[in-house]
């Protein structure tokens, strides 16, 4: 969207975190899924910044663990799922709710998206998908809480967005789920060409973010559960193996133990 305002910079945090900073044209600006502060405040100090709104996804501590002292410092607002783990929230959202940043001129839909965590949520807007831990660079989250069935249900509403959309996820891990992507589908041409693009770009010190849900159809196999290529794969470790949520579940368990 060349004349959307939406500005996104990854914030780099822990080892391998991004707390992405939102800005339009003023001196306001959001984060997302702040799990540490400093980063933060120093990225606000370099830009001269205001932080004013913090979306988070989901109750994680590198996800939610700067949002205290974040708040020490600046009168943000604070929108999240309900969930009681996440104690800072200003205003609970849920699906198909709206998020309105009114300084920043930009607003997002809400997505419900359960199976890492059963209270995960989406942001949706301006082109731009900020998804936390549920749908990553050619992988998706861990089922800590939730179910391959609801993983698979959160997914297949993330598929019915624009092949276009940005896909900002919180985790620089593209070039480890390449590799796991490559062993479920070697054959899959768009994958090899993806494996280099992200091996020269890791080599280069830059990051792989973000995606774009096209992209993500093509190469992702959790995004490709019913390809008959991934549900092959899956039914050489469980024959008794189905396209959807029962591949879903099998190549989970084989990327976990990878």
């Amino acid at each position: 969207m060349p004349n959307d305002p939406l500005r996104v910079s990854p914030i780099p945090a822990f080892t391998d975190n991004y707390i992405w900073l939102l800005e339009t044209a003023g001196q306001s600006c959001a984060v997302v899924d702040p799990g540490a502060a400093e980063p933060v405040i120093e990225a606000l100090e370099a830009r001269d910044l205001r932080l004013e709104f913090i979306l988070v996804t989901h109750h994680h501590a590198d996800h939610i663990g700067g949002i205290s002292a974040l708040l020490a410092r600046y009168p943000a607002q604070v929108f999240g799922p309900g969930d009681p783990r996440i104690n800072l929230c200003d205003q609970v959202v849920s699906e198909g709710d709206r998020v309105e940043l009114p300084t920043l001129g930009l607003s997002f839909r809400v997505i419900e998206v359960p199976g890492h965590t059963r209270s995960h949520i989406a942001y949706y807007g301006h082109g731009a998908l900020f998804c936390g831990d549920t749908l990553f660079s050619a992988g998706c989250g861990r089922l800590f809480e939730g179910t391959p069935e609801q993983m698979q249900a959160s997914l297949d509403k993330l598929r019915e967005l624009p092949a276009d959309t940005r896909i900002y996820c919180a985790h620089e891990y593209t070039q480890s789920n390449c590799a796991f992507a490559s062993a479920v589908e070697p054959e899959n041409s768009q994958l090899k060409e993806l494996v280099e693009w992200v091996d020269r770009t890791r080599r280069e010190g830059a990051i792989t973010l973000p995606s774009t849900l096209g992209r993500e159809l093509a190469v992702n196999p959790f995004m490709r559960t019913r390809e008959p290529s991934v549900v092959t794969a899956a039914r050489r470790l469980e024959p008794d193996t189905h396209p959807g949520a029962s591949t879903l579940a099998v190549i989970r368990a084989w990327k976990d133990r990878f």
